[in-house]
């Protein structure tokens, strides 16, 4: 009989991966560029740089190292939380009377509550140790918004998050936390910023966007003192860093002589 696999399975801390992978250096086709809006030309690293901090950016923009190394200092804070669990989803089998072997990476086991902070950790501690005064950032639901400022607080980095108006007022908790890990939450579209004064002056009571809290977001990181916008999705600098969950997921696979047919990515807000 073969061995039954146990409900949750945790690695070691030893098994923690200590690179990141990036995918795109094993494509064949490699994705299209970005776009500098002024140009319409494919950006360089360099353009990004008033937005963005430089290992970011150079992170952004490598399409050919296929393992990062992920900084001792990242990893260490990691360690707080890693590896997450893979789980072995025995009742959904059951429930669906299916042959299927059904598994899940957990990664709500944190304090941010989500696998945001995979990615919140190294963006804020190239931004610290790049010598920033700060970073901004937009989160809607407020997962993102959280995991950063957990990630900064634990740096020592000031934060000033962009929320989305609704969510901010129909979500007083999650801005409670993220106002707990020291960072400056405003409500978006606010009148700080000239995109923020713009909208609210053809709607006072526009209830905010994800768009909108971007623009904020991004205006007052380039017309900030030596402060850097940081985003928690979409690209590939956030891509490369989420790879740790599917680098761990491999592992377990592998310790329980199993290889997925079918893999499946649900994101959270």
């Amino acid at each position: 009989m073969a061995k039954k696999a146990p409900h949750r399975l945790y690695l070691t801390e030893e098994q923690i991966p200590t690179a990141w992978y990036n995918l795109r250096a094993d494509m064949k086709e490699k994705p299209e560029p970005m776009l500098n809006p002024a140009t319409g030309k494919p950006v360089s690293e360099e353009d990004l740089y008033p937005v963005f901090c430089k290992e970011l950016a150079h992170q952004e923009m490598d399409n050919d190292t296929q393992y990062i190394e992920i900084p001792p200092e990242v990893l260490e804070m990691y360690k707080n939380y890693r590896p997450s669990p893979l789980c072995r989803a025995y009742n959904l089998e059951k429930a669906l009377d299916t042959p299927a072997k059904i598994y899940y990476k957990f990664e709500g086991n944190n304090t941010s509550g989500s696998h945001k902070l995979n990615s919140a950790i190294p963006q804020a501690y190239y931004a610290k140790k790049q010598g920033l005064n700060g970073v901004t950032t937009e989160t809607g639901a407020g997962q993102w918004g959280t995991a950063l400022a957990e990630a900064c607080c634990y740096f020592g980095l000031p934060l000033e998050v962009f929320m989305v108006k609704a969510s901010y007022n129909q979500k007083p908790f999650r801005k409670a936390i993220m106002q707990t890990f020291g960072a400056s939450v405003v409500a978006s579209p606010s009148n700080t910023t000239n995109a923020g004064r713009a909208i609210l002056a053809d709607n006072p009571d526009n209830p905010g966007s994800l768009g909108c809290a971007i623009s904020e977001a991004v205006e007052r990181a380039v017309s900030g003192d030596n402060v850097k916008y940081v985003l928690g999705s979409v690209l590939n600098q956030v891509l490369l860093h989420q790879s740790i969950v599917g680098l761990e997921s491999a592992k377990a696979m592998e310790l329980l002589d199993e290889y997925p047919d079918v893999v499946v990515r649900q994101a959270a807000g």
